[in-house]
């Protein structure tokens, strides 16, 4: 029991800790009037990806690795699977050009990049982490060099700046919250591990990925309630790259990561380049760019078939 209380208040505190660190970073960036195009793809993008990284480098730290891997590859594969399955069943949304163009393709890559660095060895060494963080880098001026026309800036939403003191305080709050909330996190995970005799790797594929994916869950729903079509395909691949190039990246970079559980690369691995490649078949049939609720039952029926067979 005591374990489950950790897993949840970690979190709690790590959902808080996302929202404060996206505010104090966006305001902070409206302070130091960065373009919005460049808040959007870059700090946006970092900060809900926060929760994942800390979890990674923390665990990767206390000698956890599958912890680090297994929630990486189980965000990605429950931001497709579920994120992304319960908004289409929600409401149909339309997908833009630049997903079979740049999105998906870039996805796919970074997918396959992690693969063959980690497959062979099973390890995840300074120099790829690098490599990856570079790739990241390389996407990121791609998309604000070629991509500016493609991003409408949201004109309903005034900049409103915070006072300094306040942007400090939810940075302060922000970072704070999200460091305990992964220490919580892995203290509950590991404990559940231990007494219900799975490894690490089944409580970060399913619990802590689940967890970790909740902001881009909520956020989804939300611009479904409102009706607003910022949320699209496009926000959960450049997710999902993040977390890939990002969150291993410098976890890597930090502390190696070696895979303990080799069910990581002969089962976790190849669902989540599996659910990534389906996504582009399901675009295109049977309406050309467009996901709707066949497509979401299709989804979650491979995500649950994953759970069940990862559990087994």
């Amino acid at each position: 029991m005591q374990d489950f209380l950790f897993i949840v208040g970690g979190l709690v505190l790590l959902i808080a800790g996302g929202n404060w660190l996206l505010k104090s970073a966006v305001d902070l960036s409206l302070k130091l009037k960065i373009p919005k195009i460049v808040i959007g793809m870059t700090v946006v993008s970092f900060a809900t990806s926060a929760p994942e990284l800390i979890v990674s480098i923390n665990a990767a730290l206390d000698g956890f690795p599958d912890l680090a891997l297994g929630n990486v590859v189980g965000s990605n594969i429950a931001n497709l699977g579920l994120v992304l399955a319960i908004t289409i069943l929600l409401s149909p949304i339309d997908v833009s050009k630049s997903f079979y163009t740049t999105d998906w393709p870039v996805m796919m890559l970074a997918s396959l990049l992690f693969f063959f660095f980690i497959y062979f060895d099973g390890v995840l060494v300074q120099y790829e982490g690098i490599i990856m963080v570079v790739f990241l880098f390389l996407f990121l001026v791609y998309l604000l060099r070629f991509q500016k026309p493609a991003v409408i800036d949201e004109e309903d939403e005034p900049d409103v700046m915070m006072p300094t003191y306040k942007t400090a305080l939810f940075l302060g709050l922000g970072g704070g919250a999200l460091w305990g909330g992964s220490e919580l996190l892995i203290t509950g995970a590991v404990g559940m591990a231990t007494v219900f005799g799975v490894s690490e790797r089944v409580i970060a594929i399913t619990i802590v990925s689940v967890g970790t994916s909740i902001p881009e869950l909520a956020a989804s729903i939300i611009a479904v309630i409102k009706k607003e079509k910022a949320i699209s395909l496009g926000n959960l691949i450049g997710s999902n790259i993040f977390n890939l190039l990002a969150v291993l990246g410098i976890t890597s970079i930090i502390t190696p990561i070696t895979v303990m559980d080799q069910g990581l690369l002969t089962n976790d691995i190849f669902w989540m380049l599996g659910i990534s490649f389906l996504i582009l078949p399901l675009v295109f049939i049977p309406k050309g760019l467009r996901l709707g609720w066949r497509d979401g039952l299709i989804l979650i029926s491979v995500y649950l078939a994953f759970i069940y067979i990862t559990i087994q």
